[in-house]
C-alpha cells in the first residue's frame, strides 16, 4: 500500500458555526462578536493539528455529496489531510456543528452528527477491504476515535480484531458522551483523553480534579488516562505511576477544539520519541496557545 498515513483519525468530519464575543453573555442576550465557519468535528481537528505537528493524518468519517461536503473535502485537502476513504453518501447531508463562546467559555453548542451516526460501520470498510488494512494484517499503528460514533460501534471496536493491534487514542467528544467510551476501559491498547468531569462521568463517581478522574479511571481498569482540568493540573496516569503537569497562564480566547488540540499534540510528541513528562508538556502548551487565539 503506498501513501500509507501515519495515523486514522475516525470520527466526526464536520462545518463548526462559531459565533465569538469579548463581551460577557447570559441566555437570551444578543451582543456583537464574530461568526466564522470553518472545518472541524473531533477527528477533524485533530488531523488538522496532527498536519501541523508534521504527521500525515487520513480521515474516516462521511461527508454527504453536497456542497458542503465538496468544500469541506477540498479544503482538507489543501491541509495535507488524506481523504481518499471518507465516504461520500448522496442520501446523507453533511454535518455540522454550531457554538456560542463568550470571553473564551462555551455558552452552548449544538453538534447534528446524525449522518457518521447513520452510517455506522460502513465508515470502517476501507480497514477490512484492504485498502488501509484487513482481517489477515490489521491496522498496527495509532488511530484516534472520538465519541461521536454511536455506543454500538464503539463497543464493536473495542471487540474487534481489526482494532486489536492498534494504538488507540480515544476523546469523548463532550460530556454528553462521555459513557460511550465505557467499552476502552479494559482494552489494553486504550489511551484515554478526558477532562476531569468526563472522567467522573465514565468512572461513574465523583472527581474534583484531574488527579481523582484518573485514579477513579484507573480503578475500573484504565491502561492508561491523560486527564485535563482547564487551567489547572493535567496528568498522564496508568497503573505504575502518575505525571502531573500545570499549563502556562493565558487570557483565553476560544475553547472549541481546545481538548482536541492537546490529544493532537501529545499523540505528534510521542511518535517523535519524546518522552511522556515532556509530551504532556508539550501538549499542554500546544493547547494554551490555541486557546489563546
Amino acid at each position: 500500500m503506498t501513501n500509507r498515513p501515519d495515523i486514522l483519525c475516525i470520527g466526526s468530519v464536520l462545518w463548526d458555526i462559531i459565533g465569538r464575543t469579548d463581551l460577557s453573555m447570559n441566555a437570551g442576550n444578543d451582543k456583537p462578536g464574530r461568526i466564522t465557519r470553518l472545518p472541524g468535528g473531533v477527528a477533524l481537528n485533530i488531523a488538522m493539528t496532527l498536519v501541523g505537528q508534521g504527521m500525515r493524518p487520513a480521515l474516516l468519517s462521511v461527508v454527504g455529496k453536497d456542497v458542503p461536503g465538496t468544500a469541506l473535502l477540498a479544503e482538507c485537502g489543501q491541509m495535507g489531510i488524506m481523504t481518499a476513504h471518507v465516504l461520500v453518501d448522496p442520501d446523507l447531508p453533511t454535518d455540522q456543528y454550531m457554538a456560542i463562546e463568550s470571553q473564551g467559555d462555551l455558552l452552548a453548542a449544538i453538534a447534528d452528527a446524525h449522518s457518521l451516526e447513520r452510517a455506522g460501520d460502513r465508515i470502517l470498510a476501507p480497514l477490512a477491504d484492504g485498502r488501509l488494512a484487513s482481517h489477515d494484517a490489521p491496522w498496527s499503528g495509532p488511530m484516534a476515535i472520538d465519541g461521536n460514533l454511536t455506543h454500538g460501534l464503539l463497543a464493536g471496536i473495542a471487540n474487534s480484531p481489526l482494532f486489536a493491534q492498534a494504538d488507540l487514542r480515544l476523546a469523548p467528544a463532550s460530556p454528553g458522551k462521555a459513557e460511550r467510551l465505557r467499552p476502552f476501559l479494559t482494552h489494553p491498547g486504550a489511551t484515554i483523553y478526558v477532562n476531569a468531569e468526563e472522567a467522573g462521568l465514565i468512572a461513574g463517581v465523583e472527581t474534583a480534579c484531574a488527579e481523582t478522574g484518573a485514579n477513579a479511571l484507573l480503578a475500573k481498569g484504565a491502561r492508561r488516562v491523560l486527564v485535563t482540568d482547564g487551567g489547572r493540573c493535567a496528568v498522564d496516569a496508568t497503573p505504575d505511576r502518575l505525571l502531573r503537569s500545570t499549563p502556562p497562564a493565558i487570557t483565553p480566547r476560544r475553547v472549541t477544539g481546545a481538548g482536541d488540540t492537546f490529544m493532537a499534540a501529545h499523540i505528534a510528541a510521542e511518535t517523535r520519541g519524546v518522552a511522556a513528562q515532556e509530551a504532556l508538556s508539550h501538549a499542554l502548551d500546544t493547547a494554551a496557545t490555541y486557546v489563546a487565539g
